[in-house]
């Protein structure tokens, strides 16, 4: 009686942490186990057993992304060798739908989360912006799939994409102003008024789907 007490505790506790209710962390956790193979923690190479991924241009950003320390709250750079359940957790509160019953500012709260966890897609090296050269690296793994695509064309998508995120940010720039990066602010401003939840999506086991930035 006392261990079914002890993993209620535990249970509530991931509750309040998370959001999630009881049935969802019961359900996650047995997606955690078939994830994990019943082991305490996943690894990186866990993911090379969901079959969606293995075509993915971006498959080393999505998987990084769980084990990104700044995804994890655990601080600002850097990458965890494993993660454990909670951790599991941290990471799919992302991709979870906003509750309705939430307040505006809970709403732009929550928004804002998951805004940024796609942004540390885009900033490699934990700076604080977005390089011309990170975007660059981003687009040419998004045409990396298509054959018909040379990197000379991911050039100047991310230049033109680069320059229109100065227009959004900046504005009116002198001839000779750098624009040195997409900031998280920035990022913002271009995101504004778009629907971030449906634009990719993960295939985890058995056909379940996990939008990438809800």
């Amino acid at each position: 009686m006392g261990a079914v007490h002890s993993v209620s505790r535990e249970v509530r506790e991931l509750e309040g942490k998370t959001g999630f209710s009881f049935d969802q962390i019961d359900h996650l956790h047995w997606r955690f186990k078939k994830l994990s193979r019943d082991q305490p923690t996943i690894r990186k190479e866990n993911f090379n057993r969901i079959s969606d991924l293995e075509f993915n241009p971006i498959r080393y950003r999505i998987v990084r992304a769980f084990f990104d320390n700044r995804n994890l709250r655990r601080g600002p750079s850097g990458l965890a060798e494993e993660i454990n359940f909670e951790d599991f957790l941290t990471i799919r509160s992302y991709f979870w739908p906003i509750d309705v019953s939430m307040d505006e500012e809970q709403v732009e709260l929550c928004w804002k989360e998951k805004l940024r966890f796609l942004f540390h897609m885009y900033d490699s090296d934990s700076d604080g912006r977005i390089s011309l050269e990170e975007y660059k690296n981003v687009v040419e793994e998004l045409f990396s799939g298509n054959p018909h695509m040379e990197k000379e064309s991911a050039h100047f998508v991310t230049e033109g994409a680069m320059m229109e995120a100065a227009n959004v940010c900046v504005g009116q720039m002198e001839p000779d102003q750098v624009y040195e990066g997409i900031t998280f602010e920035d990022f913002q401003k271009i995101w504004q008024g778009s629907d971030i939840e449906t634009k990719m999506h993960v295939r985890l086991l058995n056909g379940e789907t996990m939008a990438l930035c809800h």
